[in-house]
């Protein structure tokens, strides 16, 4: 990741966010999320490379400055809470995402980051409801904030919300899955059994 488009485009993978430029300077953007229209990730450049801000956890500050020259404490901002990530090539992709999420899990303690952690404890070979989602998420009613959630999925690959199913244990329409039978051929994969486009939650539902 070397870009500003690249920043800003992960930035805003992630649920309910969006992109400003509130100091009438084009070379700074924020995006924020909405709501608390906090900020997560500041992008501009800066002698010649584009950086970012990202906020940090105590834990977490000093190993990201240690292991990489181009991560330092954050630049116009608090240095005991934000680091600057200088994109000068030297940091592999995986960890600039990697800090621009954890940036993001720290400004958001919202209802949707605990129905993606809920899904993510559900384990393979098994599926779970949207309402039991809901449940391992602290808020029963929940349900169907469970599926627009899930329905915007920013890592499939880490979340595994092929593993929700309805009360009746039927699964998601062709849609939310980019294609006919993609959930019920990923849970087959795990090892579930899938009859007439159900699961018996009796022998798979946590």
């Amino acid at each position: 990741m070397k870009t500003r488009e690249e920043a800003t485009k992960y930035g805003l993978s992630f649920p309910d966010t969006y992109l400003e430029t509130p100091f009438h300077d084009p070379n700074w953007e924020l995006v924020r999320v909405h709501g608390s229209k906090k900020a997560f990730l500041w992008v501009y450049e800066r002698n010649g490379y584009i950086n970012l801000n990202v906020k940090v956890r105590p834990e977490w500050r000093d190993f990201w400055r240690d292991a990489y020259a181009s991560v330092l404490p954050g630049y116009h901002q608090n240095k005991e809470h934000w680091n600057t990530i200088i994109l000068d090539g030297t940091i592999p992709d995986k960890d600039v995402k990697q800090m621009i999420a954890e940036s993001y899990d720290i400004i958001t303690d919202s209802p949707t980051k605990r129905i993606y952690e809920a899904v993510k404890t559900i384990p393979k070979g098994k599926v779970a409801t949207y309402g039991k989602v809901a449940e391992l998420a602290g808020n029963p009613r929940m349900s169907r904030a469970v599926g627009n959630a899930l329905h915007h999925n920013p890592d499939p690959e880490h979340i595994p919300c092929y593993r929700v199913v309805n009360a009746k244990g039927e699964l998601a329409g062709a849609f939310a899955f980019g294609g006919e039978h993609v959930q019920e051929e990923l849970l087959k994969a795990d090892g579930i059994e899938v009859v007439n486009g159900r699961v018996d939650l009796k022998k798979y539902g946590i």
